[in-house]
């Protein structure tokens, strides 16, 4: 008879902790979910604003070294301490060490906005990410919080970030359990990070701010022949994502290595990007592309989209220019999976939408993530085709990553820490 009771005790202490874990958890996804979204949205609205200006005065690409040098100057002598953006952020989830200086929030949303403005081929993402990290943090210090709770903290501030700039509560909460560490999820942040990703979404959606929206028009049965074009699309769609890792890499190292003086690297990058954009039709790569990602679902695309937009986001960001990845990896993903339909057999809005959010997949090391954007973006009819896609180009985009501090606590094959142990001897 005393067995019961000593595990209905048990069960009572454990239900009143994890009443606790919620109130106190729930707490802050309010906070963050309020602040972030609205931020979001702010940032949204006013990106909308600045594209229709840049869309009437495209002249004003031709101002883009100066608004470059404004850039570079600001985060120079104003906020060099947050320069390095969402590397940063991962940095203090990893290796903590202080509190992310809130500057972050209105340098990012203020560098993303110029840039846009003047036609840089840049996202959203990542602004979108910092702000809602520099918004969470701020609670660190307000209620003294221990270095374990604060992981949790900028777990939800990443994901009311995504959640809120791109529609996809579900996708945001899981990028940000997913992206800080590849192969390692941290549980205790499961239900914080789902909390504020909603609440931050629906904050966004009350200041009546709408999000893209996409279809799949047609959706052939999964049989298993279509196993093998959509494992040959999925690793296509890793390799460019690796390709687009190394090309900015490559673009940074040389920026870095020609022009020691950080603020003149987007004023001369600028002055390229110009003379690049003046070749006819060149200004299809500007922004953030998103009626050309439109139409990849309902036309074809010119094969060498994907590529044109893969060399200008890589070269813009390596040289300085802020804003993020993301959106331009929809884009490279969507028309890339367009154009695969000269030879895969499928149709292309389903290629399209299976490289939107694949490429991404590959260049983030987010797979759970991405395919489940990929079900709240285009329904469940398309999933096991997008989830197939995701985790193909996951495998085979490497261990790369647009994030440079992201770790790798659970590599993706058994042989890579013999390679890179090889490696390290060969070094030394």
């Amino acid at each position: 008879m005393q067995l019961p009771l000593i595990v209905n005790k048990c069960l009572n202490t454990e239900k009143i902790i994890l009443l606790r874990y919620l109130f106190k958890w729930l707490f802050f996804a309010v906070l963050i979910g309020i602040l972030a979204g609205s931020a979001s949205a702010l940032f949204l609205v006013s990106l909308r604003k600045v594209g229709i200006v840049f869309q009437e005065y495209s002249w004003l690409l031709f101002l883009l070294p100066l608004a470059g040098l404004l850039i570079g100057l600001l985060y120079e002598y104003a906020g060099k301490e947050v320069a390095k953006g969402n590397n940063l952020v991962i940095d203090e989830f990893n290796i903590p060490k202080k509190v992310i200086p809130f500057r972050m929030a209105p340098m990012i949303l203020l560098g993303t906005l110029i840039s846009h403005l003047f036609g840089a081929s840049v996202g959203r993402e990542g602004t979108a990410v910092q702000m809602g990290a520099a918004i969470a943090d701020r609670f660190t210090a307000l209620f003294r919080l221990k270095s374990r709770d604060r992981k949790v903290l900028l777990i939800m501030g990443i994901s009311a970030g995504f959640a809120s700039v791109f529609g996809t509560p579900i996708a945001g909460a899981v990028f940000a359990l997913e992206v800080l560490a590849l192969g390692q999820i941290r549980h205790e942040a499961i239900l914080p990070s789902f909390l504020s990703a909603l609440l931050a979404h629906f904050t966004c959606l009350a200041w009546g701010v709408s999000h893209s929206a996409y279809s799949i028009s047609i959706v052939p049965d999964f049989i298993p022949l279509h196993i093998i074009y959509v494992i040959l699309a999925g690793i296509i769609f890793g390799l460019t994502a690796m390709l687009f890792t190394n090309t900015q890499l490559f673009f940074s190292n040389a920026f870095k290595k020609w022009i020691p003086y950080s603020p003149m690297r987007p004023f001369w990058g600028g002055i390229i990007i110009v003379l690049f954009f003046l070749i006819p039709g060149a200004l299809r790569y500007s922004g953030l592309g998103l009626d050309v990602i439109t139409d990849s679902f309902r036309a074809e695309m010119l094969p060498q989209d994907f590529i044109l937009k893969l060399l200008f986001t890589a070269f813009t960001l390596a040289a300085g220019f802020k804003g993020g990845e993301v959106t331009p990896l929809f884009f490279i993903g969507a028309t890339l999976g367009n154009s695969l339909a000269w030879f895969i057999p499928l149709p292309y809005a389903l290629l399209a939408g299976m490289g939107f959010v694949a490429v991404f997949s590959g260049a983030t090391n987010t797979p759970l993530a991405c395919m489940i954007m990929g079900f709240e973006l285009f329904g469940m009819n398309a999933g096991i085709y997008i989830a197939l896609a995701c985790v193909t180009a996951y495998m085979f985009s490497g261990h790369t990553s647009i994030y440079s501090s992201q770790r790798i606590e659970s590599p993706k094959h058994a042989k890579y820490l013999r390679l890179r142990n090889k490696k390290i001897i060969d070094i030394s």
